[in-house]
């Protein structure tokens, strides 16, 4: 069973992140509390820390300068879309990648995704691991065009970049605005 404070600080990242609608951020909140944490009434536990992180993140949003690292990552994921890499950002996983991959005909150049423990990461820590695939599912290497082509879109953004086991470590903090639609 988590500890209260470690299941809060989730539920703060989960808020920030501004992956969900409010609806299914509430009705996993409340899941999560009813699992972990039985002696918890789940569904007032879950409004009272939802509101309290929303409450926290509305005060820290207004301290952010009026460009942020997660306006730099938008403009490097568009400036990938323009390379025909498809974003997908806070997805479950890889075999959600590979199913856009194969839903998609013709296949894009490539496909960057990341999902929302990824977030949480750059919430907290301050970086973003991407993950970047050619259109056949084949993870990029060095050398790579598709590779440099990504590392260049986050360079024209304004973020430090480089490739590390396999994924792409942008250093960014994710500050999306409290205000800004799931």
């Amino acid at each position: 069973m988590a500890h209260p404070d470690a299941t809060r600080a989730w539920v703060a990242d989960v808020v920030r992140s501004g992956l969900q609608p409010r609806s299914e951020l509430r009705d996993h909140v409340v899941a999560a509390i009813a699992a972990d944490h039985p002696e918890l009434p789940a569904d007032a536990t879950a409004d009272a820390w939802i509101a309290a992180a929303e409450a926290a993140w509305r005060e820290d949003a207004a301290t952010w300068p009026a460009v942020t690292d997660h306006d730099r990552l938008e403009r490097a994921f568009a400036l990938l879309e323009e390379k025909d890499v498809v974003v997908l950002q806070g997805v479950a996983d890889h075999w959600v990648a590979r199913d856009e991959l194969a839903r998609r005909v013709p296949r894009p150049a490539g496909i960057a995704w990341f999902t929302p423990t990824d977030v949480w990461h750059a919430i907290d820590a301050g970086m973003l691991e991407v993950n970047l695939w050619h259109g056949t599912t084949a993870n990029v290497a060095p050398g790579d065009a598709l590779l440099d082509d990504a590392l260049a879109a986050f360079a024209a953004a304004g973020l430090d970049a480089h490739f590390d086991e396999g994924r792409i470590e942008v250093a960014a903090r994710w500050q999306r605005r409290p205000d800004e639609p799931a």
